[in-house]
């Protein structure tokens, strides 16, 4: 950012405080809890919403229910929340979420994530270690409002312990099948009666669950570790501060993509994804006499390689290696207050996010052969051969994307004895800018065949593309929202209906096609498509309508939910492969979609010792206008994501064995149907798997004993063509491992 930029930015920070504090000068004095912000003993939490609004569906997961679910990364925690999924598959970078039907592999998210409050703003760094989270907040349903692009099927909120909660030393160690090893330490306490501390570290060491038959490699395997520091200050009673710097570093051997035509994980190339990351977020809020205000600054950096033999079979193919560095800044600033009856939030919100990314693509023998070759010698005179000189092509692509994007939002709320309404909205504006650089250089002979077979060169053409511009597009996105609802205590009734929306962006993977046909031009060949209309896909909007109903007994002991939604979408986002001779994906969109189904959650404690949960998600998500260049797709389901997902757990806690509580739990998760493929051709049937664990407790901490997957059910977490050929990747199998904690005061 220039230092013009940086001032201008700065004066539109002070101008917009100003309004804050303009706007609420007329306020009479607030109570900090009326707002849900406690200044002393409690570190800063972001007070944009409330977890417990009745107004939207949400599932929230604690940290006892973290530990006896083995949730150590996002991936986890999918189909525990109702119809939200979260496939494991490919390495760390490979983020997938499905919410309601809606998601997408690649490029935007259908759900944000804020850790301690900072956002994230790109998905491939969605999936780490989550070492000492607190708790897991998981909002289904349009979050546009408040939280902008991307949210467009909800949020993910996580937290991590507080140092004001907890004190001393922690300490885990586990050990599982696939000599696969976790390991953290974190050390929390009060350095003063203002300032408290935490600092965790976290190791993970995995050899994989699968093997490359090719070299009898083990693949899926990972080496990674991380550190976080979270610092809570309290400077006076009106102000609380809040910052949290985490480095992770890691790198996955292979990707376990097998061949259905072989039924074996079997590549010659070395393949392989690594990233490092850095990120800082600084939670500031104030207290005055009229006003509260706080504000969220965040600052990210990731650097990671993706290096892959993208034919994933063991002939001479081609090769590709994709280094980003990204770096990205946000700033949100928001007050929040109440009235009698009235509460309102008045908030800005910023962001900066570049990327500069080098994406070769190396064509070898076989490619060259098959995928070029081949198709130009189809059209040449019998008895003439055009070929390669050199038996490798390098198509080059360097890309610097910049995105910087600006909302402005407000909320209101007004309660009528039990009922409670609630209308917001949000102006989002958001420029996209592609600067490119391509380069290809190739030698072509013609060569005419004889009678005897011998090859005589006839000459020589030179083929080159050097390519480089720019590009730059700017959406604008207006998200209303409005609900009502109705508490008494027991119940609580809301419907609600909020518009929410998914970024657009430009196709980089699309370019080493570019270059491809811009060779085979050179050496004589049409075009296979207009590769141009591919390089942009469009926003993708929603209208979501939802009708959500909870109950909760008097005595605690049962909770239940259920919600009703329709989600009718423009601009669907889809995934496709242009072309099965080209090297590229793409992001396009469909025409129009929408997504029926229902949520329900149940909790239920008969007795003190036992402990019963059950969600269900049914969806219902389908095309319905959409052809993609081959076929009317109406009525076809979205792919990737599943019809039905469930989840049940019971715990039983034991009597105590002396200092020791055992307690056991089984639990059960599954999902499905899944079609693989936009006319619904191949599918994953519904599926379930069986888990499991016995967890020793005492004070000094626990031992537990995990199996997941203990009836060794076997489905696809993914399928994919390439080339003309398919692959799956199949699920994990039986696993099991013990877990050591130890807390030491």
């Amino acid at each position: 950012m220039s230092l013009s930029n940086k001032m201008k930015y700065s004066s539109f920070t002070l101008c917009v405080l100003a309004l804050f504090f303009t706007y609420t000068s007329g306020f009479a004095q607030l109570p900090a809890d009326s707002v849900g912000v406690v200044l002393r003993d409690v570190e800063v939490v972001s007070a944009k919403k409330s977890f417990t609004n009745p107004l939207e569906p949400a599932t929230e997961i604690n940290q006892a229910e973290i530990e006896r679910l083995q949730i150590t990364e996002i991936k986890d925690i999918g189909v525990i929340a109702p119809n939200v999924y979260m496939p494991d598959y490919g390495s760390r970078m490979t983020s997938s979420i499905y919410v309601r039907g809606l998601g997408a592999r690649i490029d935007q998210p259908v759900v944000g994530l804020n850790v301690d409050n900072a956002p994230f703003l790109n998905k491939d760094y969605y999936d780490f270690d989550l070492l000492d989270i607190d708790r897991i907040e998981m909002v289904r349903g349009s979050a546009g409002v408040l939280n902008g692009r991307n949210s467009i099927g909800g949020q993910i909120n996580l937290y991590t312990l507080s140092p004001w909660k907890i004190s001393g030393n922690r300490f885990l160690v586990e050990y599982g099948k696939a000599n696969s090893v976790r390991a953290g330490y974190g050390l929390y306490g009060r350095l003063s009666n203002k300032v408290a501390s935490a600092v965790t570290v976290n190791y993970r060491y995995s050899q994989g669950f699968y093997r490359n038959t090719y070299n009898n490699s083990h693949v899926g395997g990972e080496n990674a570790g991380g550190a976080r520091w979270k610092l809570s200050w309290h400077p006076g009673s009106r102000w609380s501060l809040m910052n949290v710097a985490a480095f992770n570093i890691g790198k996955n051997n292979g990707y376990p993509y097998q061949s259905l035509e072989s039924g074996k994980i079997d590549y010659n190339d070395p393949s392989f994804y690594k990233r490092t990351t850095f990120s800082d977020g600084l939670t500031v809020s104030y207290t005055g006499n009229r006003i509260i205000a706080t504000s969220v600054t965040s600052f990210q950096y990731a650097n990671d390689n993706m290096t892959l033999d993208q034919d994933f079979l063991p002939e001479d193919y081609f090769t590709l290696t994709q280094k980003n560095r990204m770096t990205a800044f946000t700033e949100d600033l928001y007050t929040k207050g109440v009235r009698g009856r009235y509460n309102w939030l008045l908030g800005v919100f910023g962001f900066v996010k570049n990327s500069d990314m080098h994406a070769p693509v190396n064509f070898k023998d076989t490619g060259l052969q098959r995928l070029i070759e081949d198709n130009v010698n189809r059209l040449i005179p019998a008895g003439m051969h055009l070929s390669f000189d050199e038996r490798n092509l390098l198509l080059d692509s360097n890309f610097d994307l910049n995105n910087r994007g600006f909302a402005i939002y407000h909320q209101s709320s007004v309660s009528f004895g039990k009922f409670i309404a609630q209308l917001g909205l949000r102006w989002d504006i958001e420029r996209v800018s592609l600067k490119y650089r391509s380069d290809a250089d190739a030698a072509m002979t013609m060569y005419r065949q004889m009678p005897t077979g011998a090859m005589i060169p006839l000459a020589t053409q030179q083929l080159a593309v050097h390519d480089n511009g720019s590009l730059h597009t700017t959406f604008n996105e207006i998200l209303p929202q409005a609900a009502i609802g109705y508490s008494d205590g027991a119940w609580n009734i809301s419907a609600r209906v909020a518009k929410g929306y998914k970024a657009g962006g430009y196709n980089t993977q699309m370019f080493s096609d570019i270059l491809q046909q811009q060779l085979m031009e050179q050496a004589g060949v049409e075009a296979h498509y207009d590769i141009s209309k591919m390089l942009t896909y469009k926003p993708e909007t929603s209208w979501t309508y939802e009708l959500t109903g909870q109950y909760e007994h008097p005595s605690r002991r049962f909770q239940a939910e259920l919600t009703l939604f329709l989600m009718k979408v423009r601009n669907q986002q889809l995934t496709v492969f242009p072309d099965e001779n080209t090297t590229g994906r793409a992001m396009t969109n469909a025409g129009r979609t929408r997504s029926l189904g229902l949520e329900a959650a149940v909790r239920f404690r008969p007795i003190d010792a036992l402990s019963l949960s059950a969600s269900y998600g049914l969806t219902h998500a389908v095309f319905t206008k959409y052809d993609n260049g081959n076929v009317d797709l109406k009525g076809k389901h979205l792919p990737f994501a599943p019809a039905n997902t469930m989840f049940v757990s019971a715990e039983y806690i034991f009597p105590h064995i002396g200092s020791v509580t055992p307690s056991l739990n089984i639990n059960t998760r599954g999902a499905g149907k899944i079609y693989w493929d936009d006319e619904n051709t191949v599918s994953q049937n519904f599926y379930a798997t069986l888990g499991a664990s016995i967890i020793l407790s005492h004070r000094l901490g626990s031992l537990s004993l995990w199996g997941e997957n203990l009836t060794g059910t076997k489905y696809n977490v993914f399928y994919f063509e390439s080339i003309g050929h398919a692959f799956v990747q199949q699920a994990i199998g039986f696993n099991c491992g013990a877990t050591l904690r130890i807390n030491l005061q």
